[in-house]
């Protein structure tokens, strides 16, 4: 059993991914020290860990993300790659003295709220402790999700996902599937097209692609941004600045991206001369309603003799044959799964358990909501960074994130200025005040008006996912905690009696 053992802590952070590690220098620099970080795997690094497959690497420019506190004027690439990020994140641990705090191979199994006590029990996989507050840093990108397909269990072959690459099964030469035309795929299929001996692409739905201004960033270049830190902060906001004006096309005028889908179709077209491979692959929903994918290889490697792309999903599969929808047939060795994550059903939803006893899971049986994309009512002092409807289609996560470690900054020093024992936990009304604000601007926004279908959509239809406005809008709306939309929950007085805590009298006396 771990030395931790009923350890108690004044907040928990579970995952060691960029909102992990976020949270964790966040807390620092408000001066807690009393806190854990749980992280299932051996190693930091979250999403940027687990995806390792070929040709990996960001769509948004590395200038952005990154943390503002933690600027790296060394960026290889306008857009770097995993193993860059990866580094970077690894470098921000031990910059800022992460790595104590750090539990390893601690999965979260359970947690639970305890009432009385007004903490939370947690249970892992290397022990239990206890914690004032906690706080899902899991993320939406962390559990792979796989379609259930018939037969597949029988195929004789190699299979994994994306998010799950096995780097000791040699491709070259095999008959390979994709499945999948998303992110991850747009960026394999290039990567592997070379060495494989055939190659399939089972596209559902054919997705926006842009061209990449990706270029390095030269030894120079990098040398004045060491030199002159000033210009490092000037990039980012020129790329901020310039995703800023864009949101209005996403969210409020979808009909102004008719120029952007002929920008796309001309980028497509100057790689795909066959007609019949043009049509398969343009879309027939509006740009934007799916995330716009940025590639410089993706349409050349499809053209190349060695690829068939297939203009339907996965139904079947007999043997080692691969059945498409529309009955089209193909012999592979090897099937690669670029079919997503458990976005709105995350696994983690099932191991929280609340004031009323119900799971996250079941408290979102009818959708995901939250107060603020951050907290969530009946589960006291438990804090989700990129929680409900905090997901963006144009821009860079790390800046919700950091606003949402705002508010965690201040819900902390509502907390204090409480004194004693007390917990937050939101308001029903204040909730669903606020889901209904955020629903009604997402009317008419490109992901619910553009035709398609998307992760950003629940099982309902309804989206949970996506933020309707600008990082600065979301930025004021979590800058503070507003009291008026929590209840104060407090210890019984039986209950204060019986902690042993230096506070105990006084919470007894806040309480009473």
């Amino acid at each position: 059993m771990a030395d931790y053992e009923h350890e108690h802590v004044r907040v928990a952070v579970i995952g060691a991914g960029f909102g992990g590690l976020g949270a964790a220098v966040r807390l620092r620099r408000e001066g807690v020290t009393d806190f854990v970080v749980l992280e299932r795997a051996s190693a930091i690094g979250g999403t940027w860990r687990d995806n390792s497959y070929p040709g990996c690497a960001c769509d948004v420019p590395s200038h952005l993300y990154s943390f503002s506190f933690a600027p790296n004027p060394d960026w290889p690439r306008a857009f770097s790659g995993q193993e860059h990020i990866h580094a970077y994140l690894e470098k921000v641990t031990d910059t800022f003295g992460l790595r104590p705090h750090i539990r390893f191979d601690s999965e979260v199994e359970r947690m639970t709220w305890d009432g009385e006590k007004l903490r939370w029990a947690i249970e892992t996989k290397s022990g239990s402790l206890t914690a004032d507050v906690v706080v899902n840093a899991t993320g939406p990108l962390s559990d792979p999700k796989l379609p259930d397909v018939p037969g597949l269990d029988s195929f004789p072959g190699k299979v994994f996902h994306s998010a799950r690459w096995d780097h000791d099964y040699d491709l070259t030469g095999k008959r390979v599937a994709m499945v999948g035309t998303g992110a991850s795929a747009i960026q394999i299929v290039p990567a592997i097209q070379p060495k494989v001996g055939r190659l399939t692409v089972l596209q559902r739905t054919p997705p926006w692609v842009m061209p990449r201004a990706d270029r390095p960033i030269g030894g120079l270049e990098r040398k004045v941004h060491r030199a002159l830190p000033l210009t490092t902060r000037m990039r980012r906001g020129v790329l901020w600045g310039i995703r800023e004006l864009q949101v209005q096309a996403f969210t409020k005028h979808p009909d102004m991206l008719g120029v952007v889908e002929k920008l796309a179709k001309a980028n497509m077209a100057k790689a795909v001369k066959d007609p019949e491979l043009r049509r398969k692959l343009t879309p027939d929903y509006r740009i934007g309603c799916k995330r716009i994918l940025l590639s410089n290889t993706y349409y050349p490697a499809l053209a190349q003799p060695n690829v068939d792309v297939v203009a339907s999903g996965l139904a079947e599969v007999r043997g080692s044959t691969l059945v498409a929808s529309d009955g089209t047939e193909a012999e592979v060795d090897a099937i690669v799964f670029g079919t997503g994550f458990h976005v709105t059903d995350m696994p983690i939803a099932e191991r929280a358990v609340g004031a009323d006893g119900r799971t996250l899971a079941e408290t979102w049986k009818d959708g995901m909501a939250g107060l603020r994309g951050t907290t969530t009512a009946g589960f006291p002092n438990f804090l989700l960074v990129i929680g409900p409807n905090t997901g963006l289609g144009n821009s860079s996560m790390i800046l919700m994130i950091e606003a949402q470690l705002n508010y965690l900054a201040d819900y902390l020093r509502q907390l204090d200025v409480l004194g004693g024992r007390a917990a937050l936990d939101v308001r029903p009304e204040a909730q669903d005040a606020w889901t209904h604000r955020v629903q009604e601007r997402m009317k008419r926004t490109v992901w619910n008006t553009g035709g398609c279908t998307s992760w950003y959509l629940d099982a309902a239809g309804r989206n949970t996912t996506v933020w309707p406005g600008t990082t600065s809008e979301f930025r004021r709306a979590t800058r503070r905690v507003d009291l008026l939309e929590y209840d104060v929950v407090r210890p019984a007085p039986a209950a204060a009696e019986a902690d042993s805590g230096p506070g105990a009298t006084a919470a007894v006396e806040a309480a009473a």
